[in-house]
């Protein structure tokens, strides 16, 4: 197990050097999330393929303002799930992200270290709402 110290430089690697924190060009679903207690709020960017239920690409930006651990667990979680399959993301939870991420260091604020998966999953959710509504939509017409 890492220490505290290993921990921490990992949460700041994370945040200091970000990866896809962009604005995706051709993303399909764009979502916004926010953790009132901060202010941190982060723009996920996805392309999803609705034939294979994978994440094709993902990428995130976030205000200025954004904490360290929010930034950190943004750059995680984008990592983690960029180019997998839509059902193994939904079993993705946060206790795992913060274990991930460093329980010692982020345990003081999992609304910051979970800001990225909390509005992915509510992404999802909303993409899949959204699917369904199109699908019952053309059946009606067809």
């Amino acid at each position: 197990m890492p220490s505290r110290q290993e921990q921490l430089e990992y949460v700041l690697d994370l945040a200091n050097n970000p990866s896809h924190n962009y604005q995706l060009p051709d993303a399909n679903l764009t979502f916004s999330g926010g953790n009132p207690g901060c202010g941190d709020v982060v723009t996920l960017f996805l392309k999803l393929n609705p034939e294979t239920q994978e994440i094709e690409e993902i990428s995130f930006e976030m205000v200025a303002e954004s904490c360290t651990i929010s930034r950190a667990g943004s750059s995680y979680i984008t990592d983690e799930v960029a180019g997998r399959k839509l059902s193994e993301v939904d079993d993705i939870h946060a206790e795992q992200l913060m274990n991930e991420l460093g329980r010692d260091v982020v345990n003081s604020r999992p609304r910051c270290a979970t800001l990225a998966l909390g509005t992915l999953h509510a992404a999802l959710k909303q993409w899949r709402a959204d699917q369904t509504r199109a699908a019952l939509a053309s059946e009606r017409q067809g």
